[in-house]
């Protein structure tokens, strides 16, 4: 089968499964910036993984070619299929494929769902296997691209909420401080609230440092999960 027949069927499949609540609310949230086929997300989950099965022989590089097809259409269901099976493909992840990474970002994200559902994931899997590009997102932190900046920050969610990269994560929060934009204040903040599941005192520390400039959005969502006693310390 060609890419655009996958996608063909892939797209039949969706249509099938259309709940019209969940299609209104999400092109309420995305608006014009991506399409939506109206498939809820774990119906999407469910057709990416059964459909692997068929594509999972083509190797690495024609499914990386195959993910680039389906974040084209801009429908934000086939990019989350995209997703799926772009880190399914871990075990193979090269150093040469985070400019390929890149160029999706920089090209095909324009959303904080997508942004989040790659980077948590396809993204943040490959920097526990190459942490050598943690300095290219932190050159990411500094983008005029909002999606980069964000994408810096989200990349250490899982990974800060297991303990990892502290040093790297409050490095890449002190970058993003001061930043305009609320969902990239939003995504240092989560990345910190995680961080502080394994690393309490030193985000504390950090948070205690910068309240007075920083965001009270980041900062609301970096102290989440501490007592209400440091909740209210943090925000006075």
């Amino acid at each position: 089968m060609t890419n655009q027949q996958i996608i063909d069927q892939i797209k039949k499949v969706l249509s099938r499964h259309v709940d019209k609540k969940y299609k209104q609310g999400a092109e309420n949230v995305y608006k014009d910036d991506v399409r939506v086929i109206g498939a809820s997300l774990p119906v999407q989950r469910k057709i990416a993984k059964d459909f692997y099965p068929k594509i999972k022989d083509l190797g690495k590089d024609n499914i990386f070619k195959l993910a680039d097809d389906l974040f084209k259409t801009n429908y934000f269901e086939m990019m989350t299929i995209a997703v799926d099976w772009v880190r399914r493909q871990k075990k193979n992840f090269a150093k040469s494929d985070f400019k390929v990474f890149e160029s999706w970002m920089k090209k095909y994200v324009n959303n904080w769902a997508i942004c989040d559902d790659f980077c948590n994931h396809a993204l943040a899997e490959f920097i526990e296997v190459h942490p050598e590009f943690i300095k290219n997102l932190k050159t990411w932190a500094r983008s005029k691209n909002l999606w980069l900046r964000r994408g810096a920050a989200v990349t250490f969610v899982v990974p800060g909420r297991q303990g990892k990269f502290l040093k790297d994560i409050l490095e890449i929060a002190g970058i993003l401080l001061q930043d305009k934009e609320d969902l990239v204040q939003k995504g240092y903040g989560w990345m910190l609230k995680e961080a502080s599941k394994a690393h309490p005192k030193e985000v504390f520390d950090f948070v205690m440092k910068n309240k007075n400039i920083m965001p009270r959005t980041a900062l609301r969502y970096a102290i989440e999960k501490y007592p209400a006693a440091k909740r209210e310390q943090a925000m006075a």
